[in-house]
Order: structure tokens, then sequence, then C-alpha cells
């Protein structure tokens, strides 16, 4: 009887760790460029972000086929949106909202809609999209993220938005055979400098599969960096030459304008 037992259990372990292997996917991605430099003539690029869905043979291809969701995101600023409103015919700002530590470029890229990949919950968990993903607000004494109905999140995305800087696009994600996927990376020419991270997470049948990451980083060089460097580093030294450069030129401005 105890031998039985032991059997029925080792049989149960097996299945139990068979049905562990049956998905055995992980990812394999590169971007075309881990490094982009910035010069006075930048006016943005793509950068192109590809992979391969690696599966071991007792893998099936799920019934559905794979889904993809690629979040990329900048380095983190804090930020403040304003509401204005009209006061005796003049426009003020009336209130603001701090947020804390949140992306200066994001972008969502899917093959497909996100209502469509997983259920509402496990978007929320994963946070994907640009509804669900985290943005922290000084509310009050509090530090928190609303809901995505919070008429300052939603002005906070419309003006990232409408600047290039934050993006949703659910059909930019192109499956080239069932397990090889490219998407463009949009970088408009107003992009911060800084390391972007690239998150990208694989699901099939509204579940999570795999996940995996990768970064590049946008620089300034040349003249720009000079500038941004002295700026930074000797702040005192850099207003104080920015000061003397605008009287010179407008010293020379008033001579060869000078009428006589």
């Amino acid at each position: 009887m105890r031998a039985t037992r032991s059997a029925g259990f080792a049989l149960l372990l097996g299945a139990i760790l068979g049905a562990g292997e049956a998905r055995a996917e992980h990812l394999i991605v590169s971007v075309s460029n881990h490094r982009v430099t910035v010069t006075p003539n930048y006016s943005g690029e793509e950068l192109v972000l590809f992979g391969s869905i690696e599966r071991d043979d007792h893998t099936p291809l799920p019934r559905t086929g794979y889904d993809l969701v690629v979040t990329v995101s900048g380095p983190p600023v804090d930020m403040v949106t304003r509401r204005k409103e009209r006061w005796f015919g003049i426009w003020v700002n009336a209130n603001s909202r701090q947020f804390l530590q949140v992306p200066t470029y994001l972008a969502v890229f899917a093959n497909r809609p996100l209502d469509k990949i997983a259920a509402p919950d496990l978007l929320r968990r994963q946070r994907l999209g640009l509804n669900n993903v985290l943005l922290t607000q000084r509310v009050g004494s509090d530090y928190a993220d609303v809901v995505p109905s919070d008429p300052f999140r939603r002005a906070f995305i419309r003006l990232r938005s409408e600047q290039g800087l934050y993006r949703e696009n659910t059909s930019a994600v192109t499956f080239l055979t069932p397990t090889l996927f490219r998407t463009g990376i949009p970088l408009p020419a107003e992009v911060p400098t800084g390391t972007f991270t690239i998150d990208i997470k694989l699901l099939a049948d509204g579940a999570l599969i795999a996940k995996t990451d990768t970064a590049f980083e946008i620089v300034k060089v040349g003249f720009e960096q000079f500038v941004a460097t002295a700026a930074k580093q000797h702040g005192l030294a850099y207003g104080v030459a920015t000061a003397l450069m605008a009287l010179m030129a407008g010293w020379m401005a008033s001579i060869v304008f000078r009428r006589d």
C-alpha cells in the first residue's frame, strides 16, 4: 500500500513538473543602436527592436499565437501639470499637480489591442499601456497614482503625447514568423538624453509567459555636450559667461545698427 502511494506521488510530481515545462519560452532581443548621439542638427530617428521567441522541442505553439507588448521608458524626472482658468478675461494658473519621477519618454507598442491580449486585471498588474503605467503624483501630503480618468493625469499624458514623447501603438509590433518579431521605436527631435529601458513581455492565451529587457542611451556630442557639461558642473561660471556673451552681442548689435 505504501509503495502504491509512493508511486502515485511520483507520477503526480512528474505530471506537475511536465506541465511546468510545457511552457518553456524565452525571449532573445536586440536593438539596432545602443548609443544614439545628438548633434546640433539632430532631427530625430527611429531605432528597430527585433527578436525571437525560443522554444524547446516539447513546447507547442499557443492556439491563438503569441502576443507581445513593448514598453520603452526614458529617464525619470519630476514634472508639474497646471490647470488654467479664465479670470476677468485673463488666463491664470488655478491649480497644479506634481508628478514625481515619471518617464520623460514613454512608448507602448503591441501587435494588437491590449484588451484583446489580456484581461484588465493582468494589464494593471503588469502595467501594460498608458492607462496602467505608474505615474506617481503628489496629492496634498500623499503620494499615489490616481485612476486613469483623473483630469490631471489625462492632461499630462495628452500634453506629452502632443510633443511625441508619450505614445501607444497597438499595431506597431510585427511578427515576421510565428516566433520572429520587430518594432520601430521613434525618437523625436525633443527626446531627452539619458538611459532608456525597453521592457518586453510575451503573452499567450491571456497569460504572461516570458519577459526580458534591454536598454539604449542617448547622449549629446560636440559643442552641445560641452555646453551641457559646463552648465551642470560649473553653473556659476556658465552663468557669468552667458551674461557676458549677451552683453557683448548687444554691444556689437548697437555698433552695427548705429545711425550716424
